[in-house]
């Protein structure tokens, strides 16, 4: 009699995912504070947690997390969502170019805009951290600043400005850290050319020589005789 393993023609219930009471307070929070300003959220229970706000209530998002125990700002930056026109630097220019999809998909708390503000803060006290998400329409890639709720914003978003050319209404000084102050394009868009790239493929390309396999009578005529427990040799 063959007995089976399992039964295979019932469906197991759904496991359900334990709650996480306290993102679940910080997206009450905003909900109440910001109103349709917040525009949507995803929850990991008891991993982590995004938001998507509305670009109006960027900074007054800032505020209110900051006036709930979130004290430590751990970075400002912005995604460009676009897929590359120019394809990835690491594919080999020699081979025929793979189709890609040229839909733009925003992640987590999802988006409508190429662009979008990622910020991070986290409560110290409560180890618990949130990403916060802002579109930034390409017609107007304008954003307020944090520099006056989190002091440390001051360069995250001077780096921002001038890597993907998004504004900050109310930063004191929006001056190039890296690049001239008359270089053209924003160099972690997505469409600017990466000219080193097309005349030089990622370095990660290159013809590796095989290492040289021993024949396997060298390798048995070097291996060490074995010694036995009175010391002579086998």
């Amino acid at each position: 009699m063959v007995v089976p393993l399992s039964e295979t023609t019932d469906t197991a219930p759904p496991v359900a995912l334990p709650g996480d009471g306290l993102r679940e307070q910080v997206i009450d929070l905003l909900r109440s504070e910001l109103g349709e300003g917040l525009v949507d959220t995803h929850l990991i229970p008891q991993t982590d947690l995004w938001v998507r706000v509305d670009r109006s209530v960027w900074r007054r998002t800032a505020e209110v997390l900051r006036s709930a125990g979130f004290d430590h700002f751990c970075f400002i930056s912005a995604i460009d969502w676009l897929p590359s026109p120019f394809g990835r630097g690491e594919d080999d220019p020699s081979d025929p170019p793979p189709e890609r999809s040229t839909e733009i998909v925003q992640g987590y708390a999802g988006g409508e805009t190429r662009f979008q503000m990622l910020a991070r803060l986290t409560d110290t006290n409560r180890h618990l951290g949130v990403n916060i998400k802002c579109d930034v329409p390409t017609e107007d890639v304008v954003v307020d600043s944090w520099v006056q709720v989190f002091a440390g914003a001051n360069w995250h978003e001077r780096e921002t400005h001038e890597m993907f050319g998004i504004g900050f209404a109310g930063h004191p000084d929006l001056r190039n850290m890296y690049l001239p102050g008359d270089f053209e394009g924003y160099p972690l868009r997505k469409d600017f050319p990466l000219l080193a790239r097309m005349v030089k493929p990622w370095p990660g390309i290159v013809d590796v020589e095989p290492m040289p396999v021993a024949d396997a009578d060298e390798t048995s005529s070097d291996e060490t005789p074995a010694v036995t427990p009175d010391g002579d040799q086998s």
